[in-house]
């Protein structure tokens, strides 16, 4: 068997991590379209701040490029591009397209391409391998091969690693399914899980974050009810976990490329099928409301909610990532910031060049020195649970409020 060489195209969240487990096993070329991320991994620098400079430094067997062509050596290739919704929340696939696009021009006979990139069931094989097979004139499971392993990337948790967590694998035929499963278990600690068909492995990435969407949708309108009734959301939880199988979920503002998207593939494609899928898009319309719901809460508890200093701390889409995609505690900023141009943000884990894109309000790079009117703690980042309460009340005039909405303290 001719040695196995990977291209990996995308070089996010998810394809980054991934090539560098891979390098320990496999000789690897890494390919993004953005040129600045190329010379910045060629200069051992991660932008996400994933990896250090020391780990990528370390990385032996892989090799950067923003050209596609550079990348025709390799006869593995795995595909993980982001996959958001565009207007309406319906799938946008432009980019799963073009990278398919890319790959199938250095493509060559007995090839192999595997997806990671989150889609409804379908996609691979109804999408992606049509144009597979227009542009490279190979024909499936003949000329080219395809397989599909969703990511399972929680970006910021130290522990569910690509190492740490069950693979999931699927191929186009069972040679295929094989092949696939084995070069995912040489990177999983764990193990792998081998799908009958490409589609269920599709559908089994969908549902896992339509399912915690809805349950934090339960939560999440538990607490609308329960603060109408003057009741700690928090202190109820507390109580009912005390239950063996109570399913441990907390209130939320529910954004980020992952659980805030996935659910409208999931209706997109039950629509398709003439299903009306009433539970999965109430959960969205109730995580989608939260972000307006608890700024006017936090507003109601301030004096001169137009004219005072307010900071909210926080704006990432979730706790100890610098990622700010579809964040809805950008959203309740900006919210806000509406009538009041008095509203301060803090992120420190944030890059505040990307802040500055998406946020017109003022970016603080420290609170040092600084009082406010209210301070809306919005994401439960280990900076600010170092900062403590102490030091935040600091930050708050003496009649202020501070809203500790996660219930960090």
């Amino acid at each position: 068997m001719k040695k196995i060489c990977i291209g990996v195209i995308g070089l996010g969240y998810v394809g980054l991590p991934l090539s560098i487990s891979l390098q320990k096993h496999f000789e690897v070329y890494a390919y993004d379209k953005d040129k600045s991320k190329i010379n910045e991994l060629n200069n051992n620098h991660d932008r996400n701040g994933q990896f250090s400079k020391r780990e990528l430094k370390n990385c032996k067997k892989i090799k950067f490029f923003e050209d596609i062509m550079s990348l025709k050596k390799c006869n593995t290739y795995i595909i993980a591009v982001p996959t958001p919704v565009g207007r309406k929340n319906k799938p946008n696939l432009i980019l799963l397209k073009t990278a398919t696009k890319n790959v199938s021009r250095v493509l060559s006979q007995n090839d192999t391409i595997i997806y990671e990139s989150t889609v409804y069931p379908g996609v691979t094989e109804d999408v992606c391998v049509p144009i597979i097979e227009k542009i490279s004139k190979l024909k499936l499971n003949h000329g080219f091969y395809c397989g599909y392993s969703p990511e399972r990337i929680n970006p910021g948790d130290k522990k569910n690693t690509i190492e740490n967590i069950i693979k999931i694998t699927s191929g186009s035929n069972l040679k295929t399914l094989n092949f696939v499963d084995k070069i995912y278990r040489k990177i999983s600690k764990v193990g792998t899980y081998k799908a009958k068909s490409i589609k269920i492995a599709e559908a089994a990435k969908v549902i896992e974050n339509a399912q915690r969407d809805i349950n934090i949708a339960f939560i999440n309108e538990i607490k609308i009810i329960f603060d109408k009734l003057n009741l700690d959301i928090f202190e109820v939880l507390k109580a009912s976990r005390t239950k063996w199988n109570f399913l441990n979920f907390s209130p939320g503002l529910v954004g980020g490329h992952c659980i805030g998207v996935d659910p409208y593939y999931l209706s997109y494609i039950a629509e398709k099928n003439n299903h009306n899928p009433k539970v999965i898009l109430s959960g969205r319309e109730i995580n989608d409301k939260m972000s307006k719901y608890e700024a006017k809460r936090f507003l109601k508890k301030i004096k001169q909610p137009r004219s005072s200093k307010i900071l909210v701390m926080g704006a990432t889409f979730k706790e100890d990532c610098k990622d700010l995609r579809n964040s809805k505690a950008v959203e309740l900023i900006k919210y806000l910031a509406k009538n009041n141009p008095n509203i301060y943000v803090f992120d420190p884990v944030a890059n505040p060049k990307d802040l500055k894109k998406i946020l017109k309000n003022n970016i603080l790079y420290s609170t040092k020195g600084m009082k406010f009117e209210g301070i809306f703690l919005a994401v439960k980042h280990n900076y600010f649970i170092k900062m403590g309460m102490t030091n935040i009340k600091k930050l708050c005039n003496e009649n202020g409020y501070i809203y500790d909405f996660k219930k960090i303290f």
